[in-house]
Order: C-alpha cells, then sequence, then structure tokens
C-alpha cells in the first residue's frame, strides 16, 4: 500500500508539472497583460529621453499596452538603472540606456548593481556617432593633421568635455592613447558650457554628438574633422571616419540599447526583440532617429550582450591607460 501510495503521489506530481508547462507558453503569449514602465535614467529631453520616446511610442501601438516613459535622471544612469536591476524580472520594466552604462563600471567604485549580471539585454536600439569638431583657428584640416600638430606642440592642444567621465572625455584619452600624443582635458559641467566656449575659442577641440555639432558645422562656425566610425554617417555623409583618415580602430558612438532585469523569460525577451525591430523599420522612427543622428539598429540580444561587454572592457583600457581611477 505503501508503494502504491508513492507511484500514485508521483504521478499526481509530474500531472501537475505537465500541465504548468502546458500553461506556460500561453501566459508567455499573452504578454504584455498591462503597460510596460520603460525607465530613462537621465532627465527628459536629452538623447535617450528622445530615442526612448520615438521606440516607445511605436512599441505601445504594436504590443496592445501603453508604454510609459519614466526619467529616473542621477548619479550618471546609475539611479534609474539600479530600479530596474531590482524589478521584477516580468518584462513591464524595462530600460533604455546609453554610454554612460557601459562607462559607469570604469568610473564609480561601487555601483548598486552588478552591469553585466543584473541585466538581460533586449536590443541596441540605436547608434549616435561622435564627430570630432574644432575652433576654426585651429590650424588642422584633417586627423591627420591635427595628429601631426599635437605632436609638434605637446600638451599645447585642449579638448573640451561635458565633464569627466563622459564619452568625449574619454573619447580624448583614447584619441591621445592610439595617436599617442598629448593634450589637454578641459572638463566642463555640461555640454552646453562646452560648446559655448568651444564657439568662443577659448578651447580648441571637443568630441561631440552629432545633434549638437551639426548646426554648427553647417554655419561654418566649427570644422568637422572625423566621425568616430568606421563608416561615414548618413547624418553628415561629407565627414569621413577615423578609419578613412588613417585611424582604424577609433569606434566610439553611444549606443542606446533596451534591457529588463536579469532572468526575466526568455520568451518575453525574445517578444519585445521582436516589436523593436519591428518598430525601427517603420519611417515615421527612422526619421525621427535621424533627425538626431542615429541610426537605427535593432541587433539580437546576444549581439547586445556581446556589444556591452566588449564596451566596458574598451573603456577600462582608456581609463587604465590614462590613470583614471573609479571614485
Amino acid at each position: 500500500m505503501r508503494k502504491r501510495g508513492l507511484v500514485y503521489s508521483i504521478i499526481v506530481a509530474v500531472s501537475l508539472i505537465s500541465c504548468v508547462l502546458a500553461v506556460s507558453p500561453a501566459a508567455m503569449a499573452a504578454f504584455p497583460e498591462k503597460p510596460i514602465r520603460l525607465i530613462v535614467p537621465f532627465p527628459a529631453g536629452g538623447n535617450a529621453d528622445i530615442v526612448a520616446r520615438s521606440i516607445g511610442n511605436e512599441l505601445s501601438k504594436n504590443l496592445g499596452q501603453p508604454v510609459v516613459i519614466e526619467n529616473r535622471g542621477g548619479a550618471g544612469g546609475a539611479i534609474g538603472s539600479e530600479i530596474v536591476a531590482k524589478a521584477p524580472a516580468d518584462g513591464y520594466t524595462i530600460m533604455m540606456v546609453s554610454a554612460s552604462h557601459v562607462i559607469n563600471p570604469s568610473m564609480q567604485k561601487s555601483l548598486p548593481y552588478d552591469t553585466i549580471k543584473d541585466f538581460a539585454g533586449i536590443s541596441l536600439v540605436a547608434e549616435v556617432p561622435t564627430v570630432l569638431i574644432v575652433h576654426p583657428s585651429v590650424p588642422a584640416k584633417s586627423l591627420k593633421e591635427l595628429i601631426a600638430l599635437a605632436k609638434a606642440n605637446p600638451g599645447k592642444i585642449n579638448f573640451a568635455s561635458a565633464g569627466n567621465g563622459t564619452v568625449g572625455h574619454l573619447s580624448g584619452e583614447l584619441l591621445k592613447s592610439m595617436a599617442q600624443i598629448k593634450m589637454e582635458h578641459v572638463a566642463y559641467k555640461g555640454n552646453g558650457p562646452a560648446m559655448t566656449d568651444l564657439l568662443g575659442g577659448h578651447v580648441q577641440m571637443l568630441f561631440g554628438s552629432m545633434p549638437s555639432a551639426l548646426p554648427h558645422i553647417k554655419s561654418g562656425a566649427l570644422r568637422a574633422l572625423v566621425v568616430t566610425a568606421p563608416k561615414r554617417s548618413a547624418a553628415a555623409p561629407e565627414i569621413p571616419s577615423t578609419t578613412e583618415a588613417g585611424l582604424p580602430g577609433f569606434d566610439v558612438s553611444t549606443g542606446f540599447g533596451l534591457f529588463a532585469p536579469a532572468k526575466t523569460p526568455r520568451a518575453v525577451i525574445n517578444k519585445l526583440h521582436d516589436e523593436v525591430v519591428k518598430s525601427l523599420k517603420q519611417p515615421e522612427v527612422r526619421n525621427r532617429l535621424a533627425s538626431q543622428g542615429a541610426e537605427p539598429v535593432g541587433g539580437t540580444p546576444e549581439e547586445y550582450d556581446a556589444f556591452v561587454r566588449t564596451e566596458i572592457a574598451k573603456w577600462q583600457r582608456v581609463c587604465k591607460d590614462a590613470g583614471i581611477k573609479p571614485e
């Protein structure tokens, strides 16, 4: 009797597991059944916010549920990222990140999350290349001439940035390392003041985002030397790439991508990824991204996770070479 009861218990348990497994795909197919929070770990109005709203509006249509943008800025994106890292892994809280996500591990000593282990990539949505711009008083007309000028005048050329640890700062450090030149970094409290001083000739060069730099390039107020990418940008096809300019491997762009908390079910990740790719094919979305100098990507979750690991390692090397230590 005892054996028969044990066998009966095993049969019941197996039946229950089978039922759960049978229901799970249907449950996953129903996702989403309520609104999705899309955390942007930066203030409203910035590039990450614009990209998030561009893709969020289309996702709302495709998913049949509102995608609610929630700006949670602070600490270089770490505050919003912590919220997502600790959110339930059900796909109803996701996040749009920028380059700070892969730079923060090199600049912040104690992040309240693990940048790799606590997130699951959904897709790299878009990339905005950085453009190297100089004041017209700088005699260099090309990257090759700028490097020659810097070598002939070690430490006399300065470059501005929006602050320590920003893409603009570390781009300058990467150029110093790869070209073996000496330049002085001038940190500002934001891109606006840095651009203002560059326009005034108080600093000589700046690695800027395409949206903020293009108006000044087109007006002739500033000169563009290169787009810091392997190929030219569709937003400014007249500007050569770093590969063309003789510095292959100098690849700096701001990647805007979507993450979910780690352990989010794969079926949910795949659903979100598929809808992102579908959204990026819409002319309205592509045109809005293009207006920001952004180029749609839509890569797989695996590709995005690999991209993040590569970028983290790159900036760690740059910071180590420059003697920059996390604070």
